[in-house]
């Protein structure tokens, strides 16, 4: 039974649903303290002025990770402190990490920068969410009042995490 041009034209002009809801990328959360903000902007700047040649990366910061639609329902936000997505076309404008939009990618590594009120979640919801979901291959926490307090997982074959043991430098 042949096709009409009109039905021809609607599967021509098809566009996959959009999500259940509007994407929200701000949702008014200050951040911790103003020392966060600065060693975020250090972090991301850094990257950007030690790969300026690059164009094949995404550096982000304090901006949602969107992963699933029903992340997306529950309102379940995710917003990494500190992320790097490789091998992947560098968006200035881009307003938050959009993994359906993204070819599936996840982030490369995340740095969670630890606080009083975030801790536990990042050292406990965040990593399994980075390890089970996101496949994240490496995760650093650091709390920024101490110097001392520096850990990082790295993803292995068996797709757990396992720490990350200092060299003698005391380097991760």
């Amino acid at each position: 039974m042949p096709i009409d041009a009109t039905e021809q034209t609607q599967a021509l002009n098809w566009l996959p649903p959009a999500p259940p809801t509007p994407l929200i990328f701000d949702d008014e959360e200050p951040l911790e303290t103003n020392r966060h903000r600065i060693a975020m902007n250090v972090l991301i700047r850094s990257l950007k002025q030690g790969w300026s040649e690059k164009q094949n990366y995404f550096v982000g910061g304090n901006m949602f990770i969107y992963y699933s639609s029903q992340q997306l329902r529950n309102r379940d936000f995710r917003r990494p402190d500190f992320f790097v997505v490789l091998n992947v076309k560098s968006d200035p404008t881009c307003k938050g990490w959009v993994v359906w939009e993204e070819g599936g990618r996840y982030p490369d590594v995340v740095i969670e920068l630890l606080s009083e009120s975030t801790a536990e979640v990042d050292k406990d919801v965040k990593k399994n969410l980075y390890e089970r979901v996101f496949k994240t291959r490496d995760y650093f926490v650091f709390d920024l009042f101490d110097s001392q307090s520096l850990q990082g997982w790295s993803l292995h074959d068996q797709l757990q995490y396992q720490l990350i043991v200092a060299n003698e430098r005391g380097w991760l």
